[in-house]
């Protein structure tokens, strides 16, 4: 006989842990060995039972879902933790992933996403609610496309052109640039104009954005 996967329920509606509890237990490979009504007692739970994996709510008295993970995986490195939660921003997925959840699933599809996602887990591989898993690959594509955009202007300037750009994202006037560099004003703003150009702006509030950005300042 197979060895059942050991669940603790961590979520402060009794009801919602309730209809839980029926469902997973139904599972014949699943198995809910405790709940927890906070994050406090979430992590005496684990302590206490050392489940295989904590069904784990983000939102709830006492110590929140996200500290709460922190907490159990520097003690419990080996935690499976799956994230149960109406939370569907974008910011939270990141965040709880950044400190080492393995899943995470929107209560309004428990019903039809949650036992996939359990059993994914429990595999040791990542499970994301579908359609927030193809926005966050959408964003990195994106993210990735404007970064490429912004390194193929970069690579546009010329050592010189770079050299003037930094010194007027530093405040510098022209006066300032042409005396450092051993040139004219007239000079100055030649190079100032052609980095205008190339970076595709307009206003020097621009320019220092763009270098801060990318780590020119």
């Amino acid at each position: 006989m197979n060895k059942k996967l050991r669940i603790v329920l961590a979520d402060d509606h009794a009801v919602l842990r309730a209809g839980l509890k029926v469902l997973l237990n139904a599972e014949p490979d699943l198995e809910v060995i405790g709940e927890a009504s906070d994050g406090v007692e979430a992590i005496a739970r684990v302590d206490d039972l050392r489940p295989d994996l904590l069904l784990l709510d983000l939102t709830m008295p006492k110590l929140n879902g996200v500290d709460c993970i922190e907490e159990l995986l520097k003690k419990h490195p080996g935690l499976k933790i799956l994230v149960l939660t109406m939370h569907d921003d974008e910011e939270y997925l990141k965040a709880v992933l950044r400190i080492g959840a393995k899943g995470y699933v929107l209560k309004k599809a428990a019903d039809v996403e949650l036992l996939s996602a359990i059993r994914t887990v429990a595999r040791g591989e990542m499970f994301i609610y579908p359609t927030m898993a193809a926005e966050l690959v959408y964003r990195h594509w994106v993210s990735s496309k404007e970064l490429e955009k912004e390194s193929k202007k970069l690579k546009k300037l010329s050592e010189r052109e770079l050299e003037v750009l930094r010194y007027l994202a530093l405040g510098h006037t022209n006066q300032d640039i042409a005396e450092f560099l051993h040139v004219s004003v007239k000079t100055v703003e030649t190079y100032k104009a052609r980095v205008m150009e190339k970076l595709e702006m307009h206003k020097r509030a621009e320019l220092v954005r763009y270098a801060m950005d990318n780590g020119i300042i």
